[in-house]
């Protein structure tokens, strides 16, 4: 019967042996699985970092030259406005005594078209 219960001991302690064994290998991969997702974090952080740093330098260099076409059409827009504006002072004095002339000088006539009403 000692030896009974002294095998029953045996198994008891080999399946809590067995037990503790699997617990610390769940506990392993845990550890493992968890620093993995770590990694990955990381180099998807890295990754996207770089990618959004490729992205600045492209984005800056196609706005740079739209910055400058900008420039370049301001430019354009205010030497277009001041020609305008000298021609209009340039011009101003000769269109109005032309419309004055012609509003103020009437020469009533008949119309061609005009019938005389018998």
């Amino acid at each position: 019967m000692t030896s009974q219960s002294q095998g029953i001991q045996q198994l008891l302690q080999a399946e809590k042996r067995a037990k503790d064994k699997l617990e610390e290998a769940k506990k392993r991969k845990g550890k493992r699985l968890k620093q993995a997702k770590e990694e990955a974090i990381a180099e998807i952080d890295h990754y996207r970092l770089q990618r959004e740093k490729e992205f600045r330098n492209k984005q800056t260099t196609v706005m740079g030259s739209q910055g400058n076409l900008s420039a370049k059409i301001e430019e354009q827009t205010t030497e277009n406005v001041r020609n305008l504006t000298s021609s209009y002072h340039k011009n101003m004095e000769s269109m109005m005594k032309k419309l004055l002339n012609t509003i103020c000088n009437i020469n009533p006539e008949l119309h061609p078209n005009f019938r005389h009403a018998v």
